[in-house]
């Protein structure tokens, strides 16, 4: 599991794509505002800096793009849930 930590904590830079909601909001009428929400996941991408490979989790940030009116965003809100890849190290780290 090690062997594969570090390229799984770069995934995690995709979450940096969710930044583009700053500039460019998501209409809040739009649906999807519970999983836009899990966005704020990213943050747990931070333990990276101290758990190899739980990087990934800062994936999430993308998901602050979800359902976006702009299809180019969009398509980076749907690379957030390779959040997911983080979560066993983050797990192992603490179980």
């Amino acid at each position: 599991m090690q062997s594969v930590a570090g390229i799984a904590g770069l995934l995690g830079l995709i979450g940096l794509a969710g930044l583009a909601g700053l500039r460019n909001p998501c209409d809040p009428a739009r649906p999807g505002k519970g999983i836009r929400l899990l966005g704020v996941l990213g943050l747990l991408g931070l333990a990276g800096i101290w758990i190899d490979g739980a990087g990934a989790v800062g994936a999430a940030g993308a998901l602050g793009l979800w359902n976006h009116q702009d299809s180019r965003l969009a398509s980076w809100g749907r690379l957030g849930w390779l959040f997911v890849v983080g979560l066993p190290f983050l797990l192992a780290h603490f179980f």
